[in-house]
């Protein structure tokens, strides 16, 4: 019963065909104290009505609901802003958990007095499992500028070292933004190299390469506001390292 509280973000939009089995990742985890903050970003499908029963069977899960779309990030703030938990998780609503995943990652960080971990995770598609992403045992500001190798579905920061933290207001890369600030507080963040959570790539959610690029020009600009030199360096080495890793 000495288990911290672990507060897991959920952002949905129209999620109804998966969430369910990311709801269910969950609750079979084997460590039992954490809460499901669910905000939906105005679904047009039934995902608010699924939510709403699990809402009714485990007081541990609460839905939130935007009053307007604003994308993943807006969601996903809304829920860290109801976060009651030391610990600030992230699953979406089309990925999964190993049953473990907690409770690992918890011992891990409470031994270390680790401010920011992940993981390593799995791709799938449907009942496929395809390559396992393998993140570098740790990383710090200057290292994930040019490579983002925290992967959200795997990432749990510490409140109680580095504060409760938001991610930037922006479409994509929300989740770079936010693992950038945190270790501006904290130096370092550390992988589990486990497979404990698995990334499903067949759910609409995986943008075009050129998508991906222009995204993340904007953001080395407008979000960390790198001059046009160091934008230029960062992005560079992110493209051939994203060239890389899609072609093995």
């Amino acid at each position: 019963m000495n288990e911290p509280l672990v507060s897991i973000i959920m952002p949905a939009y129209n999620s109804e065909k998966y969430i369910s089995e990311s709801i269910e990742s969950v609750i079979l985890q084997t460590f039992k104290n954490w809460e499901l903050l669910i905000t939906d970003d105005r679904s047009s499908d039934n995902t608010q009505n699924v939510v709403e029963q699990y809402c009714a069977k485990d007081c541990r899960i609460k839905l939130y609901v935007n009053k307007e779309n604003g994308g993943a990030g807006a969601a996903r703030n809304n829920s860290i802003t109801h976060a009651k938990g030391r610990y600030i998780a992230f699953l979406d609503s089309d990925d999964l958990w190993h049953p473990a995943k907690l409770e690992k990652q918890i011992t891990f960080m409470l031994e270390h007095n680790y401010g920011l971990t992940y993981t390593s995770y799995q791709k799938f598609t449907g009942n496929s499992y395809l390559g396992v992403v393998t993140p570098p045992l740790s990383t710090n500001y200057s290292k994930l500028l040019s490579s983002n190798v925290i992967g959200c579905l795997t990432a749990i920061y510490d409140t109680e070292i580095v504060g409760k933290q938001f991610m930037p207001l922006i479409r994509k890369r929300q989740d770079m933004g936010l693992w950038l600030k945190v270790l501006k507080i904290t130096p370092k963040a550390y992988c589990i190299r486990e497979t404990l959570a698995y990334y499903r790539i067949d759910s609409g959610m995986t943008q075009n390469k050129f998508s991906v690029l222009k995204w993340q020009w904007r953001f080395y600009r407008e979000v960390v506001k790198l001059n046009l030199l160091k934008a230029c360096y960062h992005f560079s080495i992110y493209s051939i390292k994203g060239f890389i890793k899609h072609s093995v």
